[in-house]
């Protein structure tokens, strides 16, 4: 089971493969290419409101 604050990517960002397992330290690991990445979260990006 994974922890709440990990954020699941669903694709590899280097070649696009979707088989990856979960790394110690937070990492993935996709087993197509063999590079280990880790996803991290940086906020939203609200619209600003013109008056």
């Amino acid at each position: 089971m994974t922890s709440p604050e990990r954020a699941v990517p669903y694709h590899c960002p280097y070649c696009g493969d979707e088989d990856l397992r979960p790394e110690e330290n937070g990492g993935w690991l996709c087993s197509a290419c063999r590079r280990v990445f880790s996803v991290k979260f940086l906020g939203l990006s609200l619209p600003e409101v013109s008056r």
